[in-house]
């Protein structure tokens, strides 16, 4: 992929449209990228993805110094935005391709949230899976990336390490991946 500089920007994301969605996220249009960065009010819709390996390490990404949201911060395996139009699922495949070379087909939906600050909002659809093969991070996006035990992820909460975002998420990927007891109607 060429990649043009213009500023702070790249071409393609300069040329980025994103889905937008409601509060509940149901699709309520779409806008550019530079539209959504910094305008809270437009709320546009993200994937996360948590890839765990064999012995349940999580693997975070540092995130590229030059990126435009939390540089240098470390933060969910994969993340990206939906682009106008595109299902939730293929955003989700285009992004674990691009950022780590994985296939995410066995992923399983976890959670959707919604998380607005000062300067953008976004509409999470969060997702996890464990993958066994390897993980080539694309630097052009991911300074650094590795697995993590949850004791380690723990211990980096409110450090400033973490990104906001994930360390807001965290309490919610820890409880879906509790084991739950069993229901009244299962006994």
């Amino acid at each position: 992929m060429l990649r043009f500089t213009c500023g702070s920007f790249s071409i393609s994301e300069i040329m980025e449209i994103f889905q937008l969605v409601d509060r509940n996220g149901t699709p309520a249009g779409q806008a550019a990228r530079q539209e959504c960065h910094g305008n809270p009010l437009l709320i546009h819709l993200v994937v996360h993805l948590h890839v765990l390996d064999s012995t349940g390490r999580l693997f975070l990404q540092k995130r590229a110094k030059d990126k435009d949201t939390n540089p240098g911060l470390w933060d969910t395996s994969v993340g990206g935005h939906v682009s106008a139009g595109e299902s939730v699922a293929d955003a989700l495949a285009r992004e674990a391709r691009e950022e780590l070379s994985i296939d995410a087909r066995g992923a399983r939906f976890l959670y959707a949230y919604l998380s607005e600050g000062d300067f953008e909002s976004e509409y999470a659809q969060c997702f996890a899976m464990t993958w066994t093969g390897a993980v080539r991070p694309n630097p052009e996006e991911i300074e650094e990336g590795r697995f993590f035990t949850m004791a380690e992820v723990r211990g980096l909460l409110g450090t400033g390490t973490l990104t906001p975002l994930f360390e807001r998420e965290w309490p919610m990927f820890t409880r879906a991946l509790s084991p739950r007891p069993p229901s009244a109607a299962g006994r």
